[in-house]
């Protein structure tokens, strides 16, 4: 599945952070799908299924900001040192290229030349991410290349805030939404399915956490943009929630 100038889901053909920033009158979101929501509420299933039922490239923007929060580990740094990690991030530190292994990646995740994909997605990153992605320097040093990649062509984005601001002109708007009990659940089912993970309990403390820091941050706080349609996701099946959005968006580029 690849985009108008024949790039896959999240290549940027070998572009980094430092030499992505484009002209706001070069940018087109039309056809972007945007979605927000908490934490756990299942952007990322729902998202990889509807771009497949669009045709459409799907981009994960929340895993630029765990790339950024290994970068910060591996230097030692923390939310208070926001503007170090941004230069690191505009020195080209993060990159993002097609997938290089079949483990149901969609693109590889790269930190000063490692493949760091597999670390994304772990508690301690888990834990931190909220804090290194409230930083407004390293909120500034990603946004150019997310909105690089978002212009052009049918893409479905995700994230805590592409409807706010990283895409704010997008054609369809999502906040995708779920009881901080089921994400717990989600999130926990998913742990577990891949290992040793920690108690339900302590799942569904750490996430209402995050969910405080998300909501409060003084760097593009999770919000529900004013023309965004709010999807409720507790009670439904994944493919019941694809099937909602792709007839919103069907009815919306009819238009």
């Amino acid at each position: 599945m690849s985009d108008e100038n024949g790039s896959g889901p999240g290549d940027v053909s070998g572009a980094n952070v430092h030499n992505a920033a484009a002209s706001a009158d070069a940018l087109d979101h039309r056809h972007v799908i945007a979605i927000d929501g908490p934490g756990g509420a299942g952007k990322t299933t729902v998202a990889i299924r509807l771009a497949d039922r669009l045709s459409a490239v799907f981009l994960d923007t929340g895993l630029l900001y765990r790339a950024a929060t290994v970068l910060a580990n591996r230097h030692q740094l923390t939310a208070a040192d926001g503007p170090a990690i941004a230069r690191l991030i505009e020195q080209g530190a993060i990159q993002q290229r097609r997938a290089s292994v079949a483990d149901g990646r969609l693109s590889d995740l790269l930190v000063e030349g490692r493949d760091v994909t597999p670390e994304l997605r772990s508690p301690e990153i888990d834990r931190q991410v909220s804090a290194i992605s409230a930083a407004p320097a390293v909120r500034a040093a990603l946004l150019p290349l997310q909105r690089r990649i978002a212009s052009g062509g049918k893409v479905v984005r995700v994230g805590r805030d592409i409807t706010t601001i990283v895409a704010p002109d997008a054609g369809v708007k999502i906040y995708l939404n779920a009881s901080a009990e089921e994400r717990a659940r989600r999130r926990w089912q998913e742990m577990h399915d891949r290992g040793p993970s920690p108690d339900y309990d302590s799942v569904l403390a750490d996430l209402r956490r995050r969910d405080g820091i998300d909501s409060s941050r003084d760097a593009a706080p999770l919000t529900i943009s004013p023309n965004a349609t709010i999807v409720e996701t507790d009670g439904k099946s994944i493919n019941e929630v694809v099937i909602e959005i792709v007839e919103l968006v069907e009815r919306t580029w009819a238009t």
